[in-house]
């Protein structure tokens, strides 16, 4: 016979008349994207400004004037002279707490709060992961913007190609192949490595001259099925730190599995797609990320653990409280936070739109052709060959 006590304070446990100990039921959340070699660290990210914002400046490349000598020419030649940009973060501060009532633990012999502070490593991991995954599809979505929509009145020219210009971000920094799966169907002509072409292709319309040695494959379990079944995954894993990847094309990708959603729904796409760029096609998304792409930053966050106690509640029985405290910066490389700047932002703010000045979500959006509407992240960099987030679209 099992019972719930019917007291207010305690009438979560169950109380049985042969007591066992209680046994902790496995987590099985979504594999975890912080801890893997695409969170890295930046030196000048400065926590300890004030308000809820900091920057980061560099000197961009200089586009340098030569000249030529001459004899009989007596002008000055043309000088040269550098230039400065600055990108901006946003810091946000996470909490997670709970109440026990005191004399519960006389009834049922457990501690209300020992779960809590046991599993709160798993509570932040998951919170961070979630963060991330947000920004990932905040870049997504703000790349999208480029190609898809007419932002500032420039219509998008679509993603990335061999052949388009870097600089020109008209072109999002994306690669859509359409209708294409990831992995294609097995043919008598189209066999082995020939069947994930989509994915070298893209690499290479994204980084062209410049592509990395590697980058990390984030996809889903569908994805890495279909590699496996196709006999593509390498027999030899790489190690970094203590995880061991599995790769594909020699080590080319490292492969991340997750099954967190990473694209948009039909109601976001079909919203992108009003826009008077080019359509996006493709209905599912995988991630290329370079190593260190986002750099996360943890925050001195005051009193990270703090104790309250209330005597006189329960007729003097009391309660306890017990609340954690923490924070970060997750700054993608290359994008400027253009969301709200006076509060911390939610995971939601992350995948958020710019429409003319106001953040909201893609959904809100009232313009019909996305004319001026921006993802809260703004590409700050010259060239995109100096990101390291690659949306792929795929069916």
């Amino acid at each position: 016979m099992t019972v719930k006590t019917n007291l207010a304070g305690a009438d979560t446990y169950v109380l049985q008349e042969a007591i066992s100990a209680y046994s902790d039921e496995a987590y099985t959340g979504a594999r975890k994207l912080v801890g893997t070699g695409i969170v890295g660290s930046n030196p000048n990210i400065d926590t300890n400004t004030e308000t809820f914002i900091g920057q980061v400046r560099w000197h961009k490349p200089l586009n340098p004037t030569i000249n030529v000598a001459s004899l009989t020419d007596a002008s000055d030649g043309a000088g040269n002279t550098s230039s400065t940009d600055y990108l901006t973060y946003i810091k946000t501060v996470r909490t997670h707490g709970a109440t026990k009532v005191n004399m519960q633990q006389v009834v049922t012999q457990v501690d209300g709060l020992a779960k809590i502070g046991r599993d709160f490593g798993e509570t932040r991991a998951q919170d961070e992961h979630n963060a991330l995954l947000s920004v990932l599809r905040g870049v997504a979505l703000s790349e999208v913007l480029n190609g898809a929509a007419a932002g500032s009145g420039n219509t998008g020219l679509g993603g990335q190609n061999f052949d388009n210009d870097p600089t020109n971000k008209r072109y999002g920094f994306y690669v859509d192949l359409g209708a294409a799966k990831s992995i294609v169907d097995a043919t008598t002509t189209v066999q082995g490595a020939a069947r994930a072409e989509g994915f070298l292709r893209a690499f290479g319309m994204a980084y062209k001259d410049y592509e990395p040695d590697y980058a990390y494959l984030i996809v889903s379990p569908e994805t890495v099925a279909s590699l496996r079944s196709a006999n593509l995954v390498d027999q030899d894993r790489v190690t970094e730190g203590n995880v061991n990847f599995q790769t594909i094309f020699g080590g080319k990708f490292r492969l991340i599995q997750t099954r967190a959603s990473q694209g948009f729904s039909s109601a976001e796409l079909a919203k992108i797609n009003t826009g008077a760029g080019v359509d996006i096609v493709g209905t599912k998304c995988s991630f290329i990320v370079l190593p260190g792409s986002i750099a996360m930053e943890a925050l001195a966050v005051p009193d990270e653990v703090e104790i309250e106690r209330k005597a006189a509640a329960y007729k003097g029985g009391g309660t306890t409280s017990v609340w954690h405290r923490w924070g970060y910066v997750m700054a993608p490389a290359g994008y400027d936070w253009n969301g709200n700047k006076e509060a911390f932002p939610q995971d939601s703010d992350y995948v958020s739109v710019v429409e003319g000045a106001t953040p909201k979500a893609l959904t809100a959006v009232g313009s019909v052709t996305l004319a001026s509407t921006a993802g809260v992240w703004t590409r700050k960099t010259s060239s995109a060959l100096s990101l390291g987030i690659l949306p792929v679209f795929h069916s």
